[in-house]
Order: C-alpha cells, then structure tokens, then sequence
C-alpha cells in the first residue's frame, strides 16, 4: 500500500506513481481516507463507500460486487479499522475532476424540491413532510400547473402537531429555473399512465417511451446547472430512466449521484404476503429484494436458508401484488409514492439501510445499501449461488435494454 498527502487529506492506493506528497505511514487515529483506484468510467461509480478490505481489490464494477468474499492481499489493520468504519472514500482516478471527490459530507438537514403533483407527487410529498422533521430542511415543489402548487403548498402547510407548529419541513411553490437549488430533486412527472382495466400489459415499459423524454429534459437542466445533490428518479420505470438520465447528464452528473425509487414497495409487498401467509414468514427477518419494480424482480425467502421455490412464489405474488388493487378500480400508487417514495428518501438522507435503484458497472438496478458520509454503500452478503444466478439473469436483462 502506497500512501501520500494532499493538502489536509490522507490518500492510499496499491499502485504507486500519483503525484502527491509520498508518506511512509498513516495516522493511526485517522478519521477519513481516500483511495485511488482506476476503472474505466464508462462503466463505473466516481467514488463509492469501501465496506470490506476485498474492496481494495476490485479490478472492475460489476455484479460481483453483491458478494462478501474474503481478500488475499496484506491489508494493514489501520486500514482494516477505517474501513469497518466506512470512513474509506474509494475514489476513481479515470474521471477528469476525481479531487471534487476528497471531501466527506456528514448528514445533516437536508432540502427537497418535487416535480409534479399528481397522485404520486402528492402522496410522496404528505409522507416526505409527515416524515421529514428530522432531515429535511424545507420542500420546494413545482407543477406545470400553477394550481397544484398553491392547492398543495396550502394543504401541507396546514398540516400540524397540535402544540409544535414548526416540527415539520416548510412546504413552499418554487419555479421552474429552481428545480435544482436543492440537495435531493425528486422526479415524478409522468405524462402515460395505463388507465384501469389494462392489466394484461407492462405498464412499466408503456410509460418509459414517454417518461423518458420528460426524464432527459430535466436531466439536460440538472447538467446545465451542474447540479451536486441527489437525482431521485420515482417515475416508473425507475431503473431505465436512470440510465436515461446518466446519459443526458454525463459531463456533469456522476453515476452515484442518481438514485431510482421503486423496489421500496416490492420488499414491502413481499413483506405483506410474508405476514399473511407462514410459508413466506422468513422473508420478514431473512429476506431481500432485488432488481426492478416489476419484471425481472428477485425475491430471496431468505439469506441464510434459500429456498429457490418458495422464493419464486414470493416473487410471483409481489410482482402481481399491484394487479389486486387495480382489480378494486383504483390506481395502485399510495404504497408505492410511501414505500418506495417517501420512506426510502428520508432513509437515504439520513443514512440508513433502503432499497433504491444504484448504478452497478453500466446498470441501474435495485439493491439493499445506505448513503454514507465516505459514499454509497452496497449491502455485501454471502450469496447462495441459485439466487445469485437469477440476480445475474436480471442484471444481463436491465444491461440489454438500458444500452
């Protein structure tokens, strides 16, 4: 391991040859590092949280990435220490502004601004509100019609704890030109949404034709302003219309900078059927979710005793999980705007464990991780191999239509 200075910051990296300050040694009572690594960008993060010394490792970004697995190299315990403390930032040298990545923001309050209103918006708002006293500093929302802004700004502002009036975040109507004066831009305009009775189709693949032209106006908006926060993409379908955005914005926009909500609500669906009947209880202390909300979702009963079958019945149900509403006459979007929405964006600030959709070596694709104050991290498990394959098949499939 080579270690060097720059300016305040203490780097390392296996491969000798940057231009900075060479030290023989670290501080032992170090409370941040950086690693410098390179893998091509093209198909890679710019920095990402190290939560394992197998991280040093990696040759390139891909899948395996899921995997706990042990590391061969001589990795110093001082190092060993930093990490188990996600205070290591590994940073990608093959990006032309790497540097900007020498920095560790710790969480604090944080503001919002919401595209659109309709029933997602909305709902997503009244829960990012009800929810946010503790991370969210204000909500900036906006709404091609003027009326939605003044109906909702009013509505939420009007929402109170009977004796503590200034608990919750401000709501307040912005314009357009200030959609990216925020920390956290949540993305929810939809301009195609099969209407009730349609069930036979993929309502997902319906709406990205024209999703996606909505997603890359914004996109291109973000970049112009070289917006630094947190693109959050809630729109289905969420993992397409990241990729969507990474190519619109990416002179400007980093990978880890966009984040797609949508397996929220598969895990709380599965966790729905898992209560309802024994077979799947184990998924409420055992399992995961992986992969896109809708086709191509993985299911796992359980990590720490797989069963392929019970796993693929889950599945099945929680995928079909928003057929049985729409069969009562109504849009199934209250527990996605919630379960996807709101609980997994205040999770996201507040550095807790979520499911949203992160990009992994040329996709984005739905996995368990947390933001922390070194990056984001992706949950790393001993992975049965059965279930590891269907994650892998749905990855190559994510990987075939986002090219």
């Amino acid at each position: 391991m080579f270690y060097y200075k720059y300016k305040n910051k203490y780097l390392c990296s296996l491969e000798y040859g940057y231009g900075y300050n060479k030290i023989d040694s670290i501080p032992s009572n170090l409370n941040e590092l950086y690693f410098l690594y390179k893998s091509d960008r093209k198909r890679s993060k710019r920095s990402y949280a190290l939560s394992n010394g197998s991280d040093l490792y990696n040759k390139e970004e891909n899948l395996d990435i899921l995997k706990l697995k042990d590391y061969g190299g001589d990795v110093p315990d001082e190092m060993l220490n930093i990490i188990s403390r996600r205070r290591v930032k590994a940073v990608n040298t093959d990006y032309d502004n790497y540097e900007e990545c020498f920095s560790m923001k710790e969480n604090t309050k944080k503001t919002i601004n919401i595209l659109a209103l309709g029933d997602v918006g909305s709902t997503l708002l009244t829960g990012v509100r009800l929810l946010g006293r503790n991370s969210v500093k204000s909500i900036g929302i906006f709404d091609r019609n003027s009326n939605k802004i003044k109906r909702w700004e009013y509505e939420m502002n009007q929402v109170s704890f009977p004796f503590d009036f200034s608990s919750m975040p401000q709501v307040h109507g912005i314009e357009k030109e200030h959609l990216f004066d925020c920390d956290m831009f949540v993305f929810c305009a939809s301009k195609e949404v099969p209407p009730v009775g349609n069930e036979n189709i993929d309502v997902r693949m319906v709406q990205f034709e024209e999703n996606s032209k909505l997603v890359r106006e914004y996109a291109h908006m973000a970049a112009e302003r070289k917006f630094k926060g947190i693109f959050a993409v809630v729109s289905d379908p969420v993992d397409l219309l990241c990729k969507e955005v990474l190519k619109e914005g990416r002179s400007v926009l980093v990978p880890e900078q966009i984040k797609g909500y949508g397996l929220g609500v598969m895990n709380a669906r599965a966790a729905y059927y898992a209560k309802k009947y024994k077979r799947y209880s184990s998924y409420l202390t055992e399992g995961r979710a992986y992969g896109p909300h809708g086709k191509g979702l993985v299911i796992a009963n359980s990590i720490v005793d797989y069963d392929d079958c019970i796993s693929r019945e889950l599945t099945r149900l929680t995928v079909k999980a928003n057929l049985e509403v729409r069969r009562t006459g109504f849009k199934p979007y209250v527990a996605p705007a919630l379960s996807s929405g709101a609980i997994s964006i205040i999770c996201t600030i507040e550095g807790k464990w979520h499911y949203s959709s992160n990009y992994i070596g040329g996709v984005f694709m739905g996995v368990k991780n947390r933001n922390m104050p070194s990056g984001l991290e992706i949950e790393k498990l001993h992975m049965p191999e059965e279930l590891f394959d269907r994650i892998e098949k749905t990855y190559e499939e994510l990987l075939k239509l986002s090219r």
